[in-house]
């Protein structure tokens, strides 16, 4: 692979931030979940998370999990297990999040194959619309299952909240979800390693000291990797700066700012609009749509725009810039979080350890 484009990787800044985030969970009786998928579970990033305190890396995708089942932690499966990779999950998941009675009677049969006990959270749907019952009688009914399971050992409860349907973690639903976990230890007569309130979102309510006591695990990603949380809001005392994105010119010319007789869609289905400066120098830099979303990206040179760009080719207007750009010379982008995680899937964007 080439050198460039390539996305660099602060890992010391994500091991701070990790270090305060547990910090500050800590002194509300939290326990985090290092979740590992905006950078594809790449072992150096899980690394840097462990060396932050956590203990606990989760992730969507079994393939990832695979890719970090040798450091030294416990792993955690976030998305639902498909029935299709129900061995897997009991060979690289120490837990799975679950919310379907033929998913838990599978994972029983391979947990009792493969002599392991697995441990399972339950997830209950607060409002979302994503995973977990919407009553509170499936969700009993759920552990019900998972207690009479062999090879299955019911450790909590969980629900998601402000990925599907955008309804944020208040105090209200973080009590709903304590409630409805002391009826199930209460009913089963068992106690509950995890009340798994919410993700980075439920970090304004905890910082806020509304968080109620209970909710012992947050599932943390963003705020980890990227020092974000709730509508992509800074998180206080934490670095926005642990990724950016590298890229260089491979051409350089004095052109005007709107193409000739332009009547046709672009290569993506779409009707360009173009505003004219007149003759402006422009710079192709060799990264495109099939590497990352444009309006993910924005230059740290204040003075270059972003004029547009295409599979392969992203286009600069650099007539205003003071550093004298050349051939060969490399333009360095800010990332959103969507601009991360693109960055990290793209096998042609190379991966940088800082």
């Amino acid at each position: 692979m080439s050198t460039y484009p390539c996305i660099n990787i602060h890992l010391d800044t994500i091991t701070q931030n990790t270090q305060h985030m547990v910090s500050a969970c800590q002194a509300q009786g939290v326990s985090p979940a290092g979740v590992t998928k905006l950078a594809c579970a790449t072992p150096d990033v899980g690394q840097a998370i462990l060396n932050g305190g956590i203990q606990l890396l989760a992730d969507s995708r079994i393939r990832n999990l695979k890719k970090i089942r040798h450091l030294d932690a416990q792993t955690l499966l976030l998305r639902l297990p498909a029935l299709s990779e129900i061995s897997e999950v009991i060979k690289y998941a120490d837990i799975s999040l679950n919310s379907e009675m033929a998913t838990l009677d599978a994972l029983s049969a391979e947990a009792v194959k493969q002599h392991k006990t697995h441990q399972v959270i339950l997830m209950h749907d607060l409002g979302d619309l994503r995973e977990g019952g919407f009553y509170e009688e499936e969700t009993l009914s759920l552990a019900r299952k998972a207690v009479a399971l062999p090879g299955i050992e019911l450790v909590g409860l969980g629900s998601n909240l402000a990925c599907y349907g955008g309804v944020e973690p208040t105090s209200d639903n973080q009590n709903q979800l304590i409630a409805l976990a002391r009826q199930i230890e209460s009913t089963f007569s068992i106690t509950l390693k995890y009340i798994s309130g919410a993700s980075s979102a439920g970090l304004p309510l905890m910082f806020s000291g509304k968080l109620p006591q209970g909710i012992n695990q947050l599932r943390l990603g963003a705020s980890l990797l990227m020092g974000i949380g709730l509508n992509d809001d800074p998180i206080p005392d934490t670095r926005q700066d642990t990724f950016d994105l590298t890229a260089e010119i491979v051409e350089i010319k004095v052109k005007p700012s709107v193409p000739t007789s332009s009547t046709a869609l672009d290569a993506f289905g779409n009707k360009p609009d173009f505003i004219d400066r007149g003759l402006r120098k422009r710079a192709i830099c060799a990264v495109g749509k099939q590497d990352v979303d444009i309006s993910q990206i924005s230059p740290k040179d204040p003075n270059i725009i972003v004029i547009g760009g295409s599979s392969d080719h992203l286009i600069l207007d650099i007539n205003d810039c003071e550093p004298d750009y050349q051939i060969g010379s490399l333009v360095d982008f800010n990332l959103s979080y969507g601009g991360v995680l693109q960055c990290m899937t793209s096998e042609y964007i190379a991966k940088r350890f800082i």
